[in-house]
């Protein structure tokens, strides 16, 4: 892609969550997330490939009726109470149907179905994006009206957690298992974003951080499904050796960074009297948990098939930047120990 073409869509894509952040009014707040939708869509298309086509195509539909939900909710909010303020929801209808269509622009469950398949006509590079950037503005909104509807909040994100799990147990394609990954995420930020807000805001930092650390290791590998992991010791014996804890720190395991949002989410809920939630929530981890296994079953304990003929192996040389990995890896392993600074922050 042209790169003056690339810096105005990048530049669109920081614009319209920058707009959303600011806006204090519906319409100024859909008009980002509109920003967003279309300066995404030509990087999803860029590959002129049928599957990125028909990706794009699905996104495009998806986010509109999200954005057009929206739409319909703010104005009915105003034409029920008047006034057209973010922070000032106070009739339930609308305060429903902005949440619902704010779900179905981040891919919560049960409204999810889009996410796996548009996550796979992608490359790495702009799937990463769809499950990092592209989650910032929609949440904003969700951490200004979330006072209004407990019930709702909960139910999506039990049935995010529970269907994230139990949809990545069969895949062999890895940018859907990671679709999988972001909807079970997305649902134990979306449990704990009534009682602690800025919680949430950790998880999702703590999200983006490991998530950005496996992207750029499938990208580095360029592996694509799961027999494609087998041959990644040949290629990269350093980071296949560290990509295992990347993955076990995306279930949540200590002592990874992973498991910092899981264990400070799991004491809100039981301090809310939230016992059952909170073990259906530690229980559907498990189901994340197997198919991270799987993963890094596949990429460090089987071998491929291809025997090698020297006694050197073969590797690729790093075709990208590599820092931004690093910075990733070394993140996600290693900040466990600074939980009690991280919950000191959140107090302040």
């Amino acid at each position: 892609m042209n790169p003056y073409i690339l810096t105005a869509l990048l530049f669109g894509l920081g614009l319209g969550t920058t707009i959303t952040f600011a806006s204090s009014h519906w319409l100024l707040a859909w008009m980002g997330l509109e920003m967003n939708t279309l300066a995404i869509i030509p990087l999803m298309a860029q590959h002129h490939h049928p599957r990125a086509v028909e990706a794009t195509t699905k996104y495009f539909l998806t986010q509109a009726t999200a954005a057009a939900m929206l739409l319909f909710a703010s104005a009915t909010n105003a034409w029920l109470t008047g006034q057209w303020e973010i922070q000032q929801m106070t009739h339930p209808l609308p305060v429903t149907l902005i949440t619902l269509a704010l779900a179905l622009k981040i891919g919560l469950a049960p409204v999810h179905s889009w996410l796996p398949e548009v996550l796979q006509g992608l490359d790495f590079t702009t799937g990463l994006i769809l499950s990092t950037w592209q989650k910032l503005a929609p949440f904003a909104l969700l951490l200004q009206i979330q006072p209004a509807n407990s019930i709702i909040l909960v139910a999506l994100g039990l049935a995010s957690t529970l269907i994230g799990g139990w949809g990545g147990l069969n895949q062999t394609q890895l940018r859907k298992v990671l679709a999988y990954s972001s909807i079970a995420h997305l649902g134990w930020m979306i449990l704990v974003l009534q009682f602690s807000p800025s919680l949430t805001l950790l998880t999702l930092l703590t999200y983006f951080v490991v998530t950005l650390s496996a992207f750029l290791v499938f990208k580095l590998n360029k592996s694509t499904n799961l027999n494609m992991l087998a041959t990644s010791w040949a290629k990269a014996p350093a980071i296949t050796a560290l990509t295992p804890l990347i993955l076990l720190s995306l279930g949540g395991l200590p002592p990874l960074t992973g498991f910092m949002p899981k264990w400070l989410i799991l004491q809100e809920l039981t301090k809310q009297d939230l016992a059952p939630t909170a073990t259906i929530a530690a229980m559907s981890a498990l189901l994340s948990l197997f198919f991270y296994l799987r993963l890094s079953y596949a990429m460090t304990l089987t071998m491929s098939p291809n025997t090698l003929a020297g006694t050197a192996p073969w590797r690729l040389q790093p075709s990208q930047f590599v820092l931004p990995l690093a910075v990733g890896t070394t993140t996600t392993l290693l900040l466990l120990p600074l939980t009690p600074a991280a919950v000191a922050l959140l107090v302040l």
